[in-house]
């Protein structure tokens, strides 16, 4: 590829002479309302599902033990397929729950089913770190279950969490980019399917451009939130 080469594609990528902004708008909040939704759900069944990962993972009872086994394969199970693969293997699934396997909403199931096993292994990871000495001194108090969790698991994790949700959700704006390529909307589908597809680099690298803006804006609300829940 010659110089003149070279200056034709930036001169094109720069133009924007291809990007048609209300387009461009819709697919941002395409990007925006399935990450924010999925990122919702996720961190509450991946609160759930690591809650009782840590949990059953101290318990010595076989009945406990079997738990953990079972949901820590399952957790290991989803976490190993790939995305792309995920939403065609959710697809009658997805059918049946949004009635649709297409647009934004045919997307939410697979990131949330997708993306719910890894931060569940997030919060484990989070509760493990939590000070021995203070769980068991919380027990030898006779705090219930109910109360262990909110008062101690939670409240000692939380920098932990909010951590690991971010890292989560930047996962999650990747995730939708992927699921766009496939007709799920949002700044991945422009990319692909108007970008690529007709060769206009100006509206990829809009795209990309917006893509990066939201992934530095969830670390920065995520690292803000941390710093200031953080007390040690």
């Amino acid at each position: 590829m010659d110089n003149s080469s070279i200056v034709q594609i930036l001169q094109d990528m720069f133009s924007f002479k291809n990007v048609v902004w209300p387009d461009v708008w819709t697919a941002v909040y395409e990007t925006l309302f399935m990450t924010i939704v999925s990122t919702f759900f996720t961190f509450f069944l991946g609160l759930i599902i690591g809650t009782i990962l840590f949990l059953t993972s101290r318990s010595k009872s076989s009945g406990a033990r079997a738990v953990y086994r079972i949901t820590a394969f399952l957790v290991n199970l989803f976490r190993a397929v790939p995305f792309i693969i995920l939403i065609i293997l959710l697809i009658p699934f997805t059918n049946i729950l949004m009635h649709t396997i297409s647009g934004v909403k045919g997307a939410l199931p697979a990131l949330i089913i997708g993306a719910a096993p890894f931060y569940a292994r997030l919060v484990e990871i989070g509760m493990k770190e939590i000070d021995k000495g203070v769980i068991e001194a919380a027990e030898a108090m006779g705090a219930t279950r109910w109360t262990l969790i909110t008062k101690v698991l939670l409240r000692e994790s939380m920098p932990a969490l909010v951590s690991g949700i971010t890292v989560t959700a930047i996962a999650l704006v990747g995730s939708t980019a992927i699921a766009g390529v496939i007709g799920a909307g949002g700044l991945g589908n422009l990319a692909y399917l108007v970008g690529f597809t007709r060769s206009q680099n100006d509206v990829i690298l809009v795209a990309t451009v917006l893509i990066l803006i939201i992934v530095f804006a969830i670390q920065f609300i995520g690292d803000t939130i941390t710093r200031r829940i953080d007390k040690r």
